[in-house]
């Protein structure tokens, strides 16, 4: 009896032993992504002889974003106030017959509008950092008051975004391949083709934050990211294999958003 009971207490704690250690192991598989955004980013704003010209200008030269003829709601982008550039900055919101300038906004990279007559919504990005390899944008929830005079309810700092990404996905690899996660949900697993970079950065191999942008067309915002993967060699993070993702986005009354279900694009977002 004494002998039966000492061989189910050997095989419960070895059975609780293997449980343990599998745990262990899968936790320490899966590591945390960084963050390139460090700070918050610094609010746009106009250059003051552009504000100036802005101020006493007879006639804007414009293009547009959004034509929504059935809601009588217009967008476009200031190129020009009479002679005089705007240097990318300035966003023009038209409600039936009043328009709303908004200077600090910027234009360049082709921002989106996209406005949801239910819940009164207007939706612009605007870039806030760009170049070679990097596209990052605020989100702006714009709304109409009594007068239809347009105002910005809230702007998403996509520092925010980024940070709240991070505490979600993370990532784990093996030989060459690469597997994302949202928290324990795989979201894809990727092969590596980058073979003259001197392999896999030791340190922090996954970033996020230099690309994290949006689609709006559709009157409700999706945030699209694209994790970066940095080698031993280069300073520059590569997006040669890594998958696009994205999210619905939403953001309540009080200005704060949630981040939803996280998927692969099944299509290249342009």
């Amino acid at each position: 009896m004494k002998r039966k009971t000492f061989i189910s207490i050997a095989i419960v704690v070895f059975a609780m032993g293997l449980v343990m250690a599998g745990c262990k192991t899968a936790g320490l598989d899966k590591k945390q992504l960084a963050g390139t955004m460090e700070e918050p980013m610094p609010s746009d704003m106009m250059p003051d002889h552009v504000q100036q010209a802005l101020a006493k200008a007879i006639k804007y030269h414009c293009h547009d974003l959004l034509n929504d003829t059935v809601n009588e709601i217009y967008v476009s982008s200031i190129d020009e106030v009479d002679q005089t550039s705007t240097e990318g900055y300035g966003i023009n919101v038209t409600k039936g017959a009043l328009s709303t300038t908004f200077p600090n906004i910027r234009h360049t990279r082709e921002p989106q509008a996209g406005y949801n007559a239910k819940t009164g919504d207007l939706w612009l990005t605007s870039s806030a950092m760009e170049g070679s390899g990097v596209r990052v944008e605020w989100l702006h929830q714009i709304r109409f008051g009594d007068n239809d005079l347009a105002y910005v309810k809230t702007e998403v700092n996509p520092y925010g975004v980024q940070q709240e990404l991070l505490q979600r996905l993370r990532y784990s690899i093996e030989g060459e391949t690469i597997s994302l996660f949202d928290g324990e949900k795989l979201l894809a697993t990727v092969t590596n083709s980058v073979k003259d970079m001197g392999g896999f950065d030791d340190e922090q191999p996954l970033w996020i934050g230099e690309q994290l942008y949006y689609d709006v067309c559709s009157g409700d915002p999706i945030v699209i990211f694209t994790p970066g993967v940095k080698f031993t060699t280069g300073l520059v993070l590569t997006y040669d294999d890594m998958p696009e993702l994205s999210a619905p986005f939403t953001i309540d009354e009080n200005g704060l958003f949630t981040i939803h279900e996280i998927t692969v694009m099944t299509k290249p977002y342009h």
